[in-house]
């Protein structure tokens, strides 16, 4: 059932899939950076902040590698 559900194309690979994957980025060297200049690693706030970009980067590409459907 899911199977059919997610259908992911590479043929599909957009200026969106690019974006998804800089907003991925952004989340984690955003985390990996405060980590390593304030040595806190366990901070809720730049949690909150990382979870935001890495969500919206891995939703997005997934999103914009799916097949679209068609209606004949």
């Amino acid at each position: 059932m899911f199977k059919d559900m997610f259908k992911i194309n590479l043929k599909n690979f957009n200026e969106y899939t690019i974006l998804s994957i800089l907003f991925f980025l952004a989340g984690f060297i955003l985390w990996i950076s405060w980590g390593l200049r304030y040595n806190v690693w366990y901070d809720i706030g730049i949690y909150s902040i990382t979870v935001v970009f890495c969500l919206a980067g891995i939703v997005g590409f997934f999103l914009s590698l799916m097949e679209k459907e068609t209606e004949n």
